[in-house]
């Protein structure tokens, strides 16, 4: 007799969540707030902005923070174990207290959602920028980080 194949998939977690995010168009990763890691839609020094948080703490907070919009964030807090993101609820971000909340293809969507609502809001500014070639956007993102460090160096007298 054949063996069948199976089609089981390992739950989601932060690794698959990160594999995913980083393979969307122009997502960048920081560290952030303890160990948070921070996904942005192009990078923070081009004026970017961040769509989702993966909390690496282990400290029973949200395992995940992220952006839903205003038209999803009511239908998504009835769902058991999403709640308000803390200090970004007002923005209509919201948290998940565990990976099972979602199913892995649902979790898939729910952070192509949130990227693709966090790309739309983009300044023209930046989303011009991120239609660059990739060296030209490199070049700018690295003059852009050279003059914010230098701002922060010199401080007022």
């Amino acid at each position: 007799m054949p063996l069948q194949a199976t089609s089981y998939t390992h739950p989601m977690d932060a690794e698959r969540i990160r594999a995913f995010l980083l393979k969307l168009p122009h997502v960048v990763e920081t560290m952030q707030w303890g160990a948070n890691l921070v996904f942005w839609t192009g990078d923070k020094a081009i004026g970017g902005k961040m769509f989702a948080l993966v909390n690496l703490d282990g400290d029973g907070r949200a395992v995940i923070s992220y952006s839903a919009g205003a038209e999803r964030y009511a239908e998504l807090l009835e769902i058991d174990g999403i709640f308000p993101a803390p200090y970004m609820a007002r923005i209509y971000w919201v948290a998940a207290e565990r990976w099972s909340v979602f199913r892995n293809p649902e979790w898939e969507q729910q952070l192509r959602s949130a990227y693709d609502l966090t790309l739309a809001k983009l300044p023209p500014k930046t989303r011009a920028t991120l239609a660059l070639p990739k060296a030209k956007q490199k070049q700018l993102i690295a003059e852009r980080r050279k003059l914010l460090a230098a701002r922060s160096t010199t401080s007022p007298n």
